[in-house]
């Protein structure tokens, strides 16, 4: 059975981190879902600590990458603005996803996506408002793939340089996510 994909595909299986929420973030459904909430209304039960998100409402999986290609998809639920993507687990608690070179995100804000870097913008065409959205990481070709779930299409690669262990990251400003992890990479990405 001759495949050309490189490697054994993999399937990464995460949960959102508790430890790492921003305290307007709530997360349901076993910590696979992501809420958020007005500031200081309901702050979660999690003590203050050094790896929360201390000013943006931003929270990371508890699962690091190192090498291989995943795939993971998230479905939004009434949220306007987002970002979804991947950061370093030792990025800043007081940045946001996509304003440092420590992370690389895809931004959906006024009805507009955007793949984010060190807070530059990057406009993407080609996909609208989502329902679900598929991220494909490919870490030793240092790229993250936006995919179009209906197509299984990739619309927008980020090319990145990866320094150590990265965790998928979200940031989340109305409404809630939800992650799906655990999937295999699909044919044809």
């Amino acid at each position: 059975m001759g495949s050309l994909r490189r490697g054994i595909p993999e399937s990464i299986s995460f949960k959102l981190e508790e430890k790492t929420a921003h305290s307007s973030l709530a997360l349901f459904r076993g910590d696979t879902g992501v809420k958020y909430g007005l500031v200081g209304l309901e702050p979660t039960k999690v003590a203050l600590n050094l790896e929360r998100f201390r000013e943006w409402a931003v929270v990371l999986g508890d699962t690091t990458v190192t090498s291989g290609r995943h795939y993971w998809e998230v479905t939004v639920k009434r949220s306007q603005q987002f970002r979804i993507g991947v950061a370093d687990v030792d990025m800043s608690r007081d940045s946001c996803v996509g304003a440092d070179d420590r992370s690389w995100v895809f931004s959906f804000a006024q009805r507009k996506w955007h793949s984010m870097l060190a807070n530059e913008k990057a406009p993407i065409k080609g996909i609208g408002q989502p329902e679900k959205v598929g991220l494909l990481l490919d870490y030793e070709a240092k790229k993250l793939s936006l995919v179009d779930v209906s197509r299984i299409s990739v619309v927008h690669t980020l090319q990145t340089d990866f320094r150590g262990p990265v965790a998928p990251a979200f940031a989340l400003w109305d409404g809630e996510l939800l992650t799906h992890s655990g999937l295999e990479v699909p044919n044809g990405l």
